[in-house]
């Protein structure tokens, strides 16, 4: 998967959870969990973004390394819901089965970076 699709799918992930919390009940639990999750998916693809853009291959992988914490919240923070009863566990499996694969492909890459990083600096 390249950089773009990887872009258009962290943006798409951030766009579904926006909709996502649109229909959630009013209240404060809602309110908080929902502003949690808010922040969280919709930083993936900006961070992923930045990381994109990044100035070394170390900023690289550090940036990665926030995609990931954000991806994992996100999932965290949708399965909140769930389990306070704000959300069904039907409505959120979708995006917590995304969050979790994009952590798992952030981690792949990442993994991947380092190495290559490592090989550099042995040459």
């Amino acid at each position: 998967m390249d950089q773009t699709e990887l872009k258009t799918r962290t943006k798409r992930f951030g766009l579904n959870v926006i909709e996502l919390v649109e229909q959630l009940p009013k209240g404060e639990t809602s309110y908080v969990l929902r502003r949690q999750l808010l922040r969280s998916a919709t930083s993936v693809g900006a961070n992923y973004r930045s990381a994109c853009r990044g100035r070394s291959r170390a900023e690289f992988i550090a940036k990665l390394g926030v995609v990931i914490e954000e991806a994992d919240e996100s999932a965290y923070w949708l399965e909140m819901l769930v389990d306070a009863g704000k959300l069904q566990q039907e409505q959120a499996e979708g995006l917590i089965d995304e969050a979790n694969q994009l952590v798992a492909i952030f981690t792949a890459s990442s993994k991947t970076a380092r190495s290559n990083s490592k090989k550099r600096q042995a040459s």
